[in-house]
């Protein structure tokens, strides 16, 4: 925010609207004081000027009421009414007539007008005094521009008989010169009065402006978010409760910031550590959020996807999908796979609504199901595949004792091979149940290891001693078995059963004057063991299936030898129950490799 310059602040608003009334005042109270003394200076005026009159008017009585002997001795009325005249001459008085009835001038005090003695006067304003007998006054301009009062009054005898007209003109010049000094004496009070109210007024301006401009500079810094600050209280007037309610406001924010950043903070860690992802948009449809989880499932940055279309993102068909009615779906699975991955999500939508219901923008909440749909996949496969193999020998079984309903039990050469068929698809259905039983005692954790102390190079010839005793003479089984001695924390039945379905497959699938190859070696902390058959072999993209249940690489091949299909899944959860690690390596006509790993006992353990 730029700093307000002094000729736009309202310091000087302040200062202009106090001069302004000021002058107002000033004005207002000028205009009725000139007035009121022009009248009182033209009033005195008037009044003096109606006194030098009422003397004249006494003295022109006296002179036309004297008599006068018939000889002319003495004064006639004309040097009379003129010593008159001249005797009441004064500097106000410019010119002084006296007119008689005949309207002749028989004596006037303005020498430049004692040639107009004795002649007709020819003003029309001493006439009308002399015609009616009363008396006027009036202003005029002279010929010389000058502003002069004139004042005409009747003469009468000591009979009250009109005998002429005094006429008097004075100049008024005086009195508005003196009114001129006066409103120039008058002015110059008014610019000091303005220089020294101008200064007041900063003054002034100053205190009511000073906790103003402190809380626009507390404003700017709580701007900047900083609420440590406090506006000065200079006083309890309006200001000083608007500078206390700021502070409490500040102060309020303060608090309110704290809380605020608090719960972002909050949410930012919860956004940030959720396992699932969170994307919000506007009401548009525009991304404005989106967490890392939500990032690394869609495989955009928040930045990239920041502004966004929400459908693009989640690369769903617009034309197929109205963002609209996302909400009402509830919730959907995306498809995100690839050739070489597989990778679906689960999108939740929700919406974010104003006090008046308005929708404000959009809450999904995705989540990787890939592992679930997997699971529920090989559950379904898994159902399907129990269902399968017990259909068969049910199938085989339901066969061959329907015929021996029939009669074929009476057949002293059918009947054995039908009972021995049958009893053969009941052991194999017993196998696999327990193999069931087991399998799912191992993924409830519902079973315990017996371990103990072995020596595994000993009891791995152990079982291969008893395999030995049973194969045929054209399988080959060779031993590369070191003469070390590997101890191991193991439970025997277990891996017994865990050798046993290795070796059997091996043996069930070599081929004829095959070899199968026993090996044990030591790698850090770990021993290494590896069982080798020359058999047809798997294929490298079902390498890693041969240990899901129920998998078969040749399940035609292997129905043939009673396999159930369990066996190598069984072998997995016992290796990985030790702690151990199984795979497969193999090429197609070329064997398949069995190996895994189980942990070494130190030796402060083995002493014990």
């Amino acid at each position: 925010m730029h700093k307000v310059g002094f000729f736009r602040s309202i310091q000087l608003k302040f200062i202009i609207i106090f001069i302004l009334l000021l002058l107002v005042a000033i004005q207002v109270i000028g205009s009725y004081f000139a007035r009121e003394l022009e009248k009182e200076l033209v009033k005195n005026f008037e009044e003096s000027i109606e006194s030098t009159v009422d003397i004249l008017q006494v003295n022109m009585e006296q002179a036309f009421s004297k008599e006068r002997p018939e000889d002319g001795d003495g004064p006639t009325l004309k040097q009379e009414v003129q010593d008159v005249v001249r005797v009441n001459d004064t500097d106000n008085i410019i010119n002084i007539q006296v007119v008689n009835m005949q309207s002749r001038i028989i004596a006037s005090s303005n020498s430049s007008s004692s040639g107009n003695i004795g002649k007709k006067t020819t003003s029309d304003f001493i006439k009308n005094t002399l015609r009616f007998g009363v008396a006027d006054s009036d202003k005029v301009y002279n010929t010389e521009r000058n502003l002069i009062y004139r004042r005409v009054v009747p003469i009468t005898d000591d009979e009250e008989t009109q005998v002429g007209a005094l006429y008097i003109e004075s100049s008024i010049s005086s009195v508005y010169n003196q009114m001129e000094d006066i409103n120039n004496i008058f002015l110059r009070g008014s610019v000091l009065a303005i220089t020294v109210s101008a200064f007041l007024g900063i003054l002034v301006a100053r205190t009511i402006t000073k906790p103003i401009m402190e809380m626009r500079r507390q404003t700017q810094t709580m701007a900047r978010e900083d609420f440590s600050q406090k506006v000065n209280v200079y006083g309890s007037d309006e200001i000083g409760q608007l500078a206390e309610s700021f502070n409490d406001l500040n102060a309020k924010l303060k608090h309110s910031r704290a809380s605020t950043e608090e719960e972002r903070r909050k949410l930012s860690s919860v956004l940030s550590n959720m396992s699932d992802g969170v994307i919000a948009t506007d009401k548009s449809g525009a991304v404005t959020l989106m967490n890392d989880a939500a990032a690394r499932l869609i495989g955009r940055s928040p930045e990239e996807a920041h502004g966004s279309f929400l459908l693009d993102v989640l690369e769903l068909d617009e034309k197929t999908v109205d963002i609209t009615d996302l909400p009402d779906s509830g919730s959907m699975i995306i498809d995100f796979s690839d050739q070489d991955n597989f990778f679906l999500i689960r999108a939740n939508f929700s919406t974010i609504s104003d006090d008046e219901a308005d929708i404000t923008g959009f809450i999904t909440v995705i989540s990787d199901v890939t592992e679930q749909e997997k699971v529920e996949q090989e559950r379904r496969e898994f159902v399907s595949n129990v269902s399968h193999e017990l259909r068969t020998p049910l199938t085989t079984m339901r066969s061959y004792i329907e015929a021996l309903t029939e009669g074929a039990w009476e057949d002293k050469e059918i009947a054995p091979k039908f009972l021995s068929v049958t009893q053969n698809e009941t052991e194999r259905m017993i196998r696999m149940v327990n193999d069931l039983l087991q399998l799912s005692r191992m993924d409830d954790k519902d079973y315990s290891l017996q371990k103990e102390k072995t020596e595994f190079i000993t009891f791995f010839h152990h079982v291969i001693d008893r395999f030995e005793m049973n194969v045929s003479d054209n399988i080959t089984l060779q031993r590369e078995l070191p003469n070390g001695q590997f101890y191991v924390w193991m439970d025997k039945d277990k891996m017994t059963q865990v050798l046993d379905n290795i070796i059997s497959n091996a043996i069930k699938y070599s081929p004829e004057g095959g070899t199968i190859r026993f090996n044990v070696v030591k790698q850090k902390n770990q021993m290494l063991a590896s069982i080798e058959d020359q058999g047809m072999g798997i294929a490298y993209e079902k390498l890693n299936k041969i240990f899901e249940r129920f998998y078969r690489a040749d399940k035609a091949r292997t129905r043939k030898f009673g396999g159930t299909g369990l066996g190598l899944a069984i072998a997995k959860e016992m290796v990985e129950a030790h702690h151990g690690k199984i795979w497969a390596k193999s090429k197609e006509g070329k064997g398949t490799t069995i190996l895994f790993t189980l942990p070494l006992m130190n030796k402060k353990r083995r002493g014990k």
